[in-house]
């Protein structure tokens, strides 16, 4: 059975930057296109980024030129780097495949506040 282990959200002021990592286990996951999407308070979840088994990577525009995607086969883990953080990017995040193959995680919350 996989599972998705999120973390490294928190509370960061606008400008400021997090890196979430997603630990995925029972699975392989190099084969795998993965991606982190978004929860923000009220509103359904999102795509907000996504990177291929072989390192391609596609972004949301409301996060494009701020946030990196990038994976660790070696670790099955994906990352999101996230810089210049917006209160607009506040929201659980999760990590999945980008066809959602597994169950989700219990996400990381992330706020961004002053």
């Amino acid at each position: 059975q996989v599972q998705l282990v999120e973390s490294g959200g928190g509370l960061v002021q606008p400008g400021g930057s997090l890196r979430l990592s997603c630990a995925a286990s029972g699975t392989i996951f190099s084969i795998k296109n993965m991606a982190w999407y978004r929860r923000p308070p009220g509103k359904q979840r999102e795509l907000v980024a996504r990177i291929t088994s072989d390192g391609d990577t596609y972004y949301a525009d409301s996060v494009k030129g701020r946030f990196t995607i990038s994976r660790d086969n070696a670790k099955n883990t994906v990352y999101l780097q996230m810089n210049t953080l917006k209160p607009e990017d506040t929201a659980v995040y999760y990590c999945n495949s980008d066809t959602l193959t597994w169950d989700w995680g219990q996400g990381t919350s992330v706020t961004v506040s002053s």
